[in-house]
């Protein structure tokens, strides 16, 4: 089992920067591919971003490449989204995600948190 807290979402203007943080405990964290998913209001959940689990793969959803990153301190057990640029369609509730194996579906996924409301006003 691993329990997972997010946090750091919150109202911020267009074009700027936030970084959300998930926050795990429970089961060995270093061996989990962690994601970040999104849900807009009316929208389906939608992938943002995974780290495999030593870090050394990222991915990301082509609507966030190049403004987002994700990254990961093991020791901390802790992931991180970084995300600039941010734009009002990138409003959404953040969900952070761990699964024992790769994947960019949710349905990969078996633990999530409670999620983190990120809204971007124009």
């Amino acid at each position: 089992q691993v329990q997972l807290v997010e946090s750091g979402g919150r109202l911020v203007q267009a074009g700027g920067s936030l970084r959300l943080s998930c926050a795990a405990s429970g089961s060995t964290f270093s061996r989990y591919t962690m994601g970040w998913f999104r849900q807009a209001p009316g929208k389906e959940r939608e992938f943002v971003a995974a780290i495999s689990a030593s870090a050394s793969n990222t991915y990301y959803a082509d609507s966030v490449k190049g403004r987002f990153t994700i990254s990961r301190d093991n020791a901390k057990n802790t992931v991180y989204l970084q995300m600039n640029s941010l734009k009002p369609e990138d409003t959404a509730v953040y969900y952070c995600a761990a699964s024992p194996r790769r994947g960019v579906r949710d349905n990969d996924y078996n633990y999530w948190g409670q999620g983190t409301q990120v809204t971007v006003s124009s």
